[in-house]
């Protein structure tokens, strides 16, 4: 049996509590980035791909609970436990403006058009902030039967879903009415729901639990048991075969989409993981944990084919019988 390479991450230090969200934004033509949250109340920008510290957004008075970047990674998001959710100049670490709430902001999450950012929390409302008019009045939609956990953007920003800390399901909202649409049932309270980066699937994570559901006609796609209480699951998002769990075990599992087994488990954390996330090019995936510490972990080739051609100095690619010819006439070429 081979002996199984042991991966080495990079090991992000600064925060100084717990990390509870983490965000990658899409590439952008200065690389992409990470934004990280923590129960410290400083969300902190690094350089998604070296795990580099950037800066510190400092302005919250209590936990943050979650945090995003928009698409240009120029502002970001977050929501804590201040009763505020606030949005931020990514390149200067500014706040632009502070949005109150009543209760604990848990969930916030950009438009895909940037325009609006969805809030939700304790006060079991889904808020719709228009950013071009920051000091009007939210659109709020009510009646999430109980306090929000996790809210995303669906459809080029016509559905909105969010999912509850007391109660099992992911609830699908029509943007326009402002009604529920669907429910997503689930056994457990779903603690992560990530939208995947073609907008095929939606990932979940409840309990034990993985599942996949078709984003477009709502039907479970695949559901897998994972060893332990799973927080947060992420698929990749360029081929789409395989996904990450994190859970209560400190343990990153790497599992095959296709057959849910088990292909990679990535040890290190010293506290159970909060959140996982895939960069948006799938080379990497990052873990927070309750140690207060943010890894970052090499995906490792896609299949055994890649890993041949990863080899040092091996072939980038299968050589066509084409260019056999081609490298054969150099070589008479060559001995004339």
């Amino acid at each position: 049996m081979d002996k199984k390479k042991v991966a080495v991450p990079l090991v992000c230090h600064g925060h100084s509590r717990p990390v509870v969200d983490l965000f990658y934004s899409p590439i952008t033509p200065d690389g992409f980035f990470l934004i990280s949250a923590s129960k410290d109340s400083t969300p902190m920008l690094r350089n998604g791909e070296t795990g580099d510290w950037i800066g510190t957004f400092e302005g919250h008075k209590g936990a943050v609970w979650s945090c995003c970047l928009d698409k240009n990674a120029l502002r970001a998001a977050s929501a804590s436990a201040d009763f505020s959710a606030k949005l931020w100049d990514a390149l200067t670490g500014d706040v632009l403006h502070s949005f109150d709430h009543k209760h604990i902001v848990r969930a916030c999450s950009f438009s895909e058009d940037t325009h609006f950012l969805l809030t939700g929390g304790f006060e079991k409302i889904l808020r719709i902030f228009d950013l071009n008019r920051p000091d009007a009045p939210p659109r709020e939609i009510e009646h999430s039967p109980g306090s929000v956990r996790t809210a995303a953007w669906l459809h080029s920003d016509q559905t909105i879903l969010s999912s509850c800390s007391d109660s099992g399901g992911v609830r699908l909202w029509d943007v326009r009415s402002g009604k529920m649409v669907r429910t997503l049932e689930t056994k457990s309270s779903v603690t992560s729901a990530e939208v995947s980066k073609d907008g095929r699937y939606i990932t979940t994570a409840d309990g034990s639990s993985v599942k996949f559901w078709d984003s477009n006609h709502f039907g479970l796609v695949k559901s897998y048991e994972t060893p332990c209480n799973v927080e947060s699951a992420s698929l990749e998002p360029k081929f789409g075969d395989k996904f990450i769990a994190g859970g209560e075990d400190m343990w990153i599992r790497l599992f095959d989409f296709n057959t849910g087994e088990e292909i990679g488990c990535n040890k290190g954390h010293h506290g159970p993981v909060h959140c996982v996330r895939f960069s948006p090019g799938g080379e990497s995936y990052a873990s927070g944990s309750e140690d207060g510490t943010i890894r970052i972990w090499q995906t490792g080739p896609s299949n055994p084919k890649e890993k041949e051609s990863s080899v040092p100095n091996g072939p980038s690619k299968p050589i066509t019988v084409d260019e056999i010819g081609t490298k054969l006439e150099d070589v008479k070429v060559g001995r004339e």
